[in-house]
């Protein structure tokens, strides 16, 4: 009866906390802290183990036939719709730092005991659901575009996409597309994963408050959502092996940045 009540009131709405005008500098300051956390507790190897098996399971479907190539991009791409989620674990690490708490590796894994777990977990399922929304409208925009003829190699999907009118619509409809999506669940979850780690609150509260973040700071939160991008970009550019980086310390980071604009 009790983890029934939990479940329901994970999705109540509760009191509201203040949310803070920040600047440039509090920025600078979360990324600072951010890989200080990551030198103190480095996470790549677990990260690794995260990034590489999804990869490899994609480029072998892609290998095993090419109806998969129109989806590549949005799927690898996609990834980052989830990316609050996988980094939980680096907001209970710095969490802990902050309490004086051992902040050992082992501790990540905190996060499936800790009594928000519901919550957290029913967040993750709405980012989920937003994700496989995403990889529908790629392929359905694809399909519109393309007539639904898959391509007939790698070679003839780039020369496709980057020498045809129709390439060039895919890529501006697509990317137009991918930004909206991108844009809704940054809004939806900016603060919202540490703070259901960081406090009983209703998912509900927690998503409206990282609503009201973005609008109290839309410029410095554009600014952060462009180092998010920016960062993910060329972590994935060394074979994704600077994701391994990349990810914990954007998700240190965004722990200091929640601490930063949302007041206890």
């Amino acid at each position: 009866m009790a983890h029934r009540l939990a479940l329901a009131g994970s999705f109540a709405g509760t009191a509201q906390p203040a949310v803070r005008n920040i600047g440039f500098d509090d920025i600078k300051d979360a990324i600072a802290l951010g890989f200080a956390d990551f030198k103190r507790t480095p996470t790549h190897l677990m990260f690794l183990f995260l990034i590489y098996p999804i990869v490899t399971v994609v480029f072998a479907r892609v290998a095993a036939g090419y109806d998969m190539l129109p989806v590549v991009f949005p799927l690898l791409a996609g990834y980052t719709l989830i990316g609050p989620l996988v980094a939980t674990g680096t907001y209970e690490l710095s969490r802990r730092h902050e309490l004086g708490l051992d902040s050992s590796r082992r501790h990540m894994l905190d996060v499936l005991v800790s009594p928000h777990v519901r919550a957290i977990a029913g967040l993750g399922l709405i980012l989920m659901v937003i994700y496989f929304a995403w990889l529908g409208a790629a392929l359905t925009i694809y399909d519109e575009i393309f007539g639904g003829v898959d391509p007939a190699s790698i070679p003839d999907y780039i020369r496709q996409v980057t020498t045809t009118p129709a390439g060039i619509e895919l890529m501006i409809v697509g990317t137009g597309a991918g930004a909206v999506f991108a844009a809704v669940v940054f809004s939806l979850s900016v603060v919202s994963f540490p703070m259901l780690l960081d406090r009983d609150v209703s998912i509900l509260t927690a998503v409206t408050t990282s609503i009201r973040v973005v609008l109290v700071n839309p410029v410095m939160m554009t600014i952060w959502a462009f180092v998010v991008a920016g960062s993910l970009l060329l972590g994935a550019l060394p074979l994704f092996v600077g994701l391994a980086i990349v990810l914990p310390v954007l998700g240190h980071a965004t722990w200091h940045l929640y601490r930063k604009v949302v007041e206890r």
